[in-house]
C-alpha cells in the first residue's frame, strides 16, 4: 500500500485504533495532535509522521494542509476523527454551547477539507471521510443533544455539497455515522449499558479502511451508519 493519508485526532479513543489500521495496512500517516505530549500515544512506525495543529484556526490549518502536500506530492484521503460531545436539549443549550460544537465537530473537519478537496479534483482522485451520528439523524436521539447534533448535521450537507460537486471525478466525500462507541469513557457513563452492543473502535477502523481502499471505488455519496446492535 503505497496511499498518503491525513488521520486528524489520532490519539484519541477512534484515532488510535484507525491510526494502527492504517499503518498495519501500509498506509503513510500524516496523523494531527494537539500537543508534544499527545505524540506519546501514537505507535512507532517509519510510515507515521505527526503534527501539532490546531485545526480550529483556518490559516494554520490551511498552512499544514499545503505543506503536507508539497512534501508528499498527493494525498489520497483524510479521515477527519476530531470531534466532541455535548448533552442538553434547547432548554439548557445556550448559543455559546453551539458554537463551541460547531468549532470542535464542524470548524476542524471543514478547515482541513476546503485546501485538500482543491487538490483532490486536482489530481481527479481522492477520499474524505468525515464522522457523523446518529443524533444527528434521528431527532427521538438528538433532541437532548442540541448543540452537538447540529453541529454534526452540517457533516453530511458538506459531503452532500462536496459529490455534487466532484460529479465525474474520482473524488468522493463519504460520511460514516457510528451510534455508542465502545470507550472507557463510554463505559463509564453508562454502567448498566452493554457494551456488546456498540460499536468496537477496531471495527470501524476496518469499515474507514475499506471507505479509503480500492475495493469501495464504486460508492458515491455514501452514508454508513455503524450502528451494531445498539
Amino acid at each position: 500500500m503505497n496511499k498518503t493519508v491525513i488521520i486528524t485526532g489520532a490519539t484519541g479513543n477512534l484515532g488510535s485504533a484507525v491510526t494502527k489500521k492504517f499503518l498495519t495496512e501500509g498506509y503513510t500517516v500524516i496523523a494531527t495532535v494537539t500537543s508534544e505530549e499527545a505524540k506519546k500515544g501514537l505507535p512507532p512506525s517509519d510510515k507515521l509522521q505527526a503534527e501539532i495543529v490546531n485545526l480550529t484556526d483556518e490559516n494554520e490549518t490551511e498552512n499544514f494542509v499545503q505543506r503536507t502536500i508539497a512534501q508528499h506530492r498527493k494525498i489520497d484521503a483524510a479521515l477527519l476523527l476530531v470531534g466532541g460531545f455535548a448533552m442538553g436539549n434547547i432548554g439548557a443549550t445556550k448559543g455559546e454551547d453551539i458554537k463551541k460544537q460547531l468549532a470542535l465537530n464542524f470548524h476542524t473537519a471543514y478547515n482541513v477539507t476546503r485546501p485538500l478537496f482543491a487538490h483532490m479534483m486536482e489530481n481527479g482522485e481522492g477520499r474524505l471521510v468525515f464522522i457523523g451520528s446518529r443524533p444527528a439523524l434521528n431527532a427521538a436521539a438528538g433532541k437532548n443533544l442540541i448543540a452537538y447534533g447540529l453541529s454534526k448535521s452540517l457533516l453530511f450537507k458538506l459531503a452532500e455539497y462536496l459529490n455534487e460537486e466532484a460529479k465525474g471525478r474520482n473524488v468522493t466525500a463519504t460520511v460514516v455515522a457510528p451510534s455508542t462507541i465502545d470507550t472507557p469513557l463510554n463505559r463509564k457513563d453508562m454502567p448498566n449499558a452493554n457494551p456488546d452492543n456498540w460499536v468496537k473502535p477496531e471495527a470501524l477502523a476496518d469499515v474507514l479502511e475499506f471507505v479509503v481502499s480500492g475495493k469501495s471505488a464504486p460508492l458515491r455519496e455514501t452514508v454508513l451508519k455503524v450502528y451494531n446492535n445498539s
